[in-house]
C-alpha cells in the first residue's frame, strides 16, 4: 500500500538559489527573451518574491515581453516549486539582437 505525502513525517525545503535557478529557467522558455536572465529569489515562508534582471532581444515591444514574462514566471514558478508567488520585479538588463547567421568565411 502506497503512502499518501500528508501521512509521511518531515519538511521539504527549497533553497533561494534552487528557487532563482527555476525561475532563470522558466523566464529562458518566454519567446523574445534574449541572453541569460538572472533571478535572485527571496523565500518567506510559503511565499516567493523575484527579482529578475532580463535581457530583451530587439526590437520587441518591452511592456508586452515584460508582461509575458511576469505571468509566465508566476505560473511556472508556483508550479515547479509548490509555493506562492508574491510578486516579480523586472529589470529590462539589456536589448540584444538576434544574431547574424555564421557562415564560413575564407
Amino acid at each position: 500500500m502506497t503512502a499518501v505525502a500528508a501521512e509521511l513525517p518531515g519538511e521539504t525545503t527549497i533553497s533561494e538559489r534552487a528557487v532563482g535557478r527555476l525561475a532563470a529557467a522558466a523566464a529562458r522558455e518566454v519567446a523574445s527573451v534574449g541572453g541569460r536572465p538572472q533571478v535572485d529569489a527571496t523565500v518567506s515562508g510559503d511565499r516567493i518574491a523575484l527579482e529578475v534582471r532580463l535581457p530583451v532581444r530587439y526590437p520587441e515591444p518591452v511592456g508586452q515581453i515584460t508582461e509575458a514574462c511576469r505571468e509566465h514566471l508566476i505560473r511556472r514558478t508556483e508550479e515547479l516549486t509548490g509555493l506562492g508567488v508574491s510578486h516579480v520585479d523586472i529589470v529590462v538588463s539589456e536589448m540584444t539582437r538576434s544574431a547574424p547567421a555564421t557562415g564560413r568565411v575564407r
